[in-house]
């Protein structure tokens, strides 16, 4: 069994996600020509108890998440310079940054990530009861896994979201939360 496929088996990979180098041309592709909406933006993202690293951090970033079926596309803009997976090293842009799969046990995902060598990038808390990582699994930039064990109650949220997408007319491609 390979790396990823150990990490993979954990769930299956719900999102796929981009940090475009410029936000509103990629948004405009992916609803105008991919067809993709609409997206709900969340901005000024921080993630409790965030580490880059292993290092204290105080990254900031907003994103905006869309359905393609039953797969969300996420594009992320980064609202600063902190130390993270969106600058530096890992800062990839326009292309894959990293996919997301949903776990129910955040430490089942480390016990299984550190079973196989992979590197934790970034982790923190999300929200009460959800935790997420984010690792290298030694693909390098570009091929990050996020591991998320979502914060009771985001399942409605994910439902909303792929319910406005499934009858979306083209209208609001972009719509604020929060």
């Amino acid at each position: 069994m390979t790396k990823i496929s150990k990490i993979k088996a954990l769930g299956d990979v719900v999102q796929m996600a981009y940090l475009p180098e410029d936000f509103d041309a990629a948004l405009k592709y992916w609803t105008e020509t991919v067809g993709v909406g609409p997206f709900f933006l969340m901005e000024n993202v921080r993630l409790g108890e965030m580490k880059y690293r292993g290092q204290p951090t105080d990254s900031v970033f907003s994103i905006a998440i869309g359905y393609w079926g039953d797969i969300q596309i996420e594009l992320i803009r980064p609202e600063n310079d902190a130390p993270s997976i969106y600058n530096g090293d890992y800062g990839v842009t326009d292309r894959m940054h990293h996919i997301c799969i949903f776990v129910k046990s955040i430490e089942e995902a480390r016990a299984a990530c550190a079973e196989v060598g992979a590197e934790i990038l970034v982790e923190g808390k999300v929200g009460e009861d959800g935790a997420v990582i984010y690792v290298d699994a030694g693909g390098g930039p570009g091929t990050v896994i996020e591991l998320l064990q979502p914060m009771g109650g985001s399942e409605g949220l994910f439902d909303m979201m792929r319910d406005a997408a499934r009858d979306w007319d083209g209208s609001e491609p972009l719509r604020k939360l929060g």
